[in-house]
């Protein structure tokens, strides 16, 4: 018989070896009880391997070592042996607050028309330590998101380190796109797309780590994965208000930082579309380095 309150947390790791222990530890020291623990190392070559192996000789996971595939690639065949009915994917770099899971299934567990809970995050350096409190956001609230809703943003955006997927959901948008490697807001689209909610909670849940390797930080990438993402929606009407809208703002970042994809961008703005950004952008760009 299936157990309908587990939840599988699922760890990919690629080269984290300084922060590997203290993820895996976090999710282990949940104050939810049943939770099924699966750490992947997708191809590491420092010495994450060996640190989670000594880990796991002393604490009850699942470990698997691998050649690497790529993120959404792992997490999808992880999540396909997952036994949980509700399924996290979570940073091997991040770390989870004690009650993170037991506030997440309190909310979720008796509401099917909700496909993710989530909730707020805490920035913190490389080291560990908190951002001071001048350079944190105000925390958004409550708040439950339609299509619509995530697509347009018209609310606060899902971090991607407290995302809870009821695995019904998972399954029947079909999984993670294997050939688009930013998993976030691809599957909160997916899901929200098929008729479910996300509800965040108006709650600190995770604390995620910034660092020079952060995904973010790659705007070439960040760009081409979110421009791929919004193409599956270009039957929606604003398709072209948010497509011009992403552009924008990319723009802005990779007039300062990377000459050649500014110029990708701008290719693909229409002028109707130029606004203050763009002539801030175009004011910037000769000034950008070119990045090879």
């Amino acid at each position: 018989m299936a157990d309908h309150n587990l939840v599988t947390v699922v760890i990919s790791c690629f080269n984290h070896g300084p922060y590997i222990e203290e993820s895996i530890l976090s999710v282990l020291g949940q104050t939810y009880p049943n939770i099924e623990l699966i750490v992947i190392d997708d191809g590491s070559t420092d010495d994450s391997v060996d640190r989670i192996q000594a880990l796991q000789a002393t604490h009850p996971f699942e470990f698997i070592a691998q050649k690497n595939k790529g993120l959404t690639h792992t997490l999808n065949e992880a999540f396909a042996r997952a036994r949980g009915t509700f399924v996290a994917a979570f940073g091997s770099d991040d770390i989870m607050l004690q009650d993170r899971l037991a506030l997440q299934m309190a909310h979720i567990a008796d509401k099917p028309d909700v496909g993710m809970c989530a909730g707020n995050i805490e920035l913190m350096h490389s080291d560990g330590t908190p951002y001071p409190k001048s350079e944190r956001h105000a925390e958004p609230g409550f708040r439950r998101m339609n299509f619509d809703d995530v697509f347009l943003e018209r609310k606060p955006y899902v971090p991607a380190p407290t995302m809870l997927i009821r695995k019904e959901a998972f399954d029947k948008v079909g999984g993670f796109d294997p050939s688009i490697r930013l998993e976030d807001l691809y599957i909160q689209l997916k899901i929200t797309h098929a008729g479910y909610y996300i509800d965040a909670l108006g709650t600190t849940l995770a604390r995620y780590r910034k660092h020079p390797t952060n995904t973010y930080k790659n705007i070439r990438f960040m760009a081409e994965s979110i421009l791929r993402i919004y193409s599956d929606y270009s039957d929606h009407p604003a398709y072209e208000q948010v497509r011009c809208r992403f552009i924008n703002s990319m723009l802005v970042k990779a007039s300062r930082r990377d000459k050649a994809l500014a110029r990708e961008l701008l290719a693909q703005l229409p002028l109707k579309a130029w606004n203050r950004r763009t002539l801030a952008s175009l004011l910037r760009y000769p000034f950008a380095p070119e990045v090879v």
